[in-house]
């Protein structure tokens, strides 16, 4: 039923579309224009998920939205202009406000548009079926591709051609895997998987930092580890990362982003570069594969020097990997309590000083360093026992 409303559920007494920031910029948009909430917003209201973000789609130009906008005292910024996208702010809400386009030029990865008054040209252009539904003001839904349908189904479904919607940008493979993962169910589609699956050499053309968002984004889904195992048996996953199959690990694991990949990849220190991560992340992996493993058989006094030595983030990635990696039921109490052990240890600070030890005589420099070195190396040792005044005798005696 091409553009119908029939059989279409009404989204009017939604909480999220009434609330009156967002209403009051609809109705300032629709006194030019026909204006809609576009995308992932109905999407995740027709599936009962949180909302977040609310995009817009108009048939006005950029130029006229940003003139109707300050016109009622809104915020106004044009994040996005070569793409028709302007951002309205209403008392701190920010709407994405988008014209509707249509593509004109593609090459994998960017696309030439065209605004275009119809909305239906513009649900034509967007990946997913689930993602190309509108919504007006009134809570009224249309729904050009049977985007509806796919919803009640769990089923991820290319807007028309999944090949052509491939190479118009190739990430929407990677795209299409993290969205079944994230809102689908059972076997992913046939037909995109077999277009995924003939065109994955295309990643090849993503840049590492679109490849990066999209896969954490997955790895954090309710379906990341059997959609993970798809792409692998299909040739996708190997275009991204070499990996390993520890899948029984990766489902054992927390719902982490930087854990689960450090499982995942089979070269995980390459992983900063290959995928463009921030300093912290990668850091974070170094940690996590540097730090000894860690199971319930280590002392109380073992445990609070390794944690030292650690720090919290470090020491909870090496326990739920070696707890992962173990045959221990992920209820074992003895694994769950060294796993709290960073949340209720406060970490103590040596007694001793710089100040200190230049007081009875030493110079800054490396005799210093190697003798605060030594002093820290006995107080763990004593379990953090000593005083300053034992560490004071100690250094005084060599």
């Amino acid at each position: 039923m091409k553009g119908s409303m029939r059989k279409l559920p009404s989204l009017a007494r939604e909480k999220w579309l009434n609330e009156p920031r967002l209403q009051k910029v609809l109705g300032v948009l629709n006194t030019g224009g026909q204006t809609r909430i576009a995308g992932g917003a109905v999407r995740n209201a027709l599936m009962k998920r949180p909302i977040s973000d609310v995009d817009l789609a108009t048939t006005l130009s950029p130029t006229d939205v940003m003139q109707l906008a300050r016109g009622a005292g809104f915020g106004v910024h044009p994040t996005g202009l070569e793409h028709g996208t302007v951002t309205v702010v209403n008392r701190a809400a920010a709407f994405e406000v988008t014209t509707l386009r249509r593509d004109v030029e593609t090459d994998g990865r960017h696309a030439v548009v065209l605004f275009t008054k119809s909305f239906e040209e513009d649900a034509a252009r967007r990946d997913f079926t689930i993602n190309a539904l509108y919504c007006d003001s009134r809570g009224q839904l249309y729904d050009f591709t049977n985007g509806y349908a796919d919803i009640r189904r769990k089923r991820i479904k290319f807007v028309g051609v999944a090949a052509q919607r491939i190479e118009e940008d190739y990430l929407r493979i990677l795209r299409f895997f993290r969205f079944h993962a994230a809102y689908g169910k059972g076997r992913p589609d046939a037909t995109g998987l077999a277009a995924c699956k003939k065109l994955r050499k295309g990643l090849t053309q993503i840049s590492a930092e679109r490849l990066r968002q999209e896969l954490l984004k997955l790895l954090v889904a309710q379906g990341a580890v059997a959609a993970l195992q798809v792409m692998a048996k299909a040739g996708v996953l190997g275009q991204i990362i070499p990996y390993t199959d520890e899948w029984r690990v990766m489902k054992r694991l927390p719902t982490d982003d930087i854990l689960r990949l450090t499982a995942l990849a089979k070269e995980p220190e390459d992983l900063k570069e290959k995928l463009r991560l921030s300093n912290a992340e990668a850091d974070r992996i170094k940690a996590a594969l540097s730090a000894p493993q860690i199971t319930p058989s280590l002392r109380e006094k073992e445990r609070r020097a390794l944690l030292y030595h650690l720090g919290p983030q470090a020491w909870r990635d090496s326990v739920s990997l070696s707890w992962a990696r173990s045959r221990a039921s992920l209820a074992d109490a003895k694994w769950k309590k060294l796993l709290r052990l960073a949340d209720r240890w406060i970490k103590p600070v040596l007694p001793l000083t710089g100040k200190d030890l230049l007081s009875v005589g030493f110079q800054a420099g490396p005799d210093m360093g190697a003798a605060l070195q030594k002093a820290e190396d006995y107080w763990i040792v004593s379990d953090f026992t000593s005083t300053r005044e034992d560490l004071m005798r100690l250094i005084k005696h060599e």
